[in-house]
């Protein structure tokens, strides 16, 4: 089998079935003929759009931990909530396990998240070559299921219900940052990462 023939093939992650690539159109999966799973899909986005979408949500992200999150009110006395805030005060209450996992689930891994997808979707719009890239690319693939921030919102949500009954609660500009990023990163994390190590690696070989 040439090089370029098996360029042309592609393996199911759940069966390992060898399927030769068929081309797609932007929405369309392929899946594999013997367990049905998912073995590639073509993204409805162009990668350019999708760079708009991480500026986006870098933008919002800044926002997001720059501001409170809620503003409490109780007899004349205000206090207000930030994500880095709250993660100090468990820390010094010494609850420190607990605030190092929110801070790596909440802000350090979906920065990164960010940041990667920046550099992949930049290189590939541009035609760059770097050699970061597949060590990029898996990095990011292996950081993802670390990133929470949806489970931080459902927290704040509920969080907003009980405190409401016992004091003013006024939603900050970053509860609603949260809420934008949220949106932002379901159509970040649904872009398959495959489809930019094709782009990439087509570039790559193109004369």
């Amino acid at each position: 089998m040439t090089v370029g023939a098996e360029e042309e093939l592609v393996a199911c992650p759940e069966c390992d079935e060898l399927h030769v690539r068929q081309p797609l159109r932007p929405g369309e999966r392929a899946k594999c003929s013997r367990c049905s799973s998912t073995l590639y899909r073509m993204p409805r986005r162009r990668p350019d759009q999708m760079l708009a979408i991480v500026v986006a949500a870098l933008i919002t992200f800044a926002i997001a931990h720059a501001y409170p999150i809620l503003v409490l009110r109780a007899q004349g006395i205000i206090n207000e909530a930030t994500l880095l805030g709250s993660v100090a005060a468990l820390w010094t209450e010494g609850q420190e396990p607990v605030a190092a996992l929110v801070f790596a689930t909440t802000w350090l891994f979906p920065l990164c998240d960010l940041l990667s997808m920046f550099f992949l979707l930049l290189a590939v719009e541009r035609g760059w070559r770097p050699v970061l890239f597949a060590p990029v690319l898996r990095t990011l693939q292996a950081m993802r299921p670390w990133g929470m921030i949806e489970v931080l919102m459902l927290g704040v949500l509920v969080s907003l219900i009980k405190l409401s009954k016992l004091a003013d609660v006024v939603p900050g500009v970053a509860l609603w940052a949260f809420i934008a990023l949220t949106f932002l990163l379901a159509a970040i994390l649904s872009y398959d990462l495959r489809s930019l190590w094709e782009l990439w690696h087509r570039r790559k070989v193109a004369p």
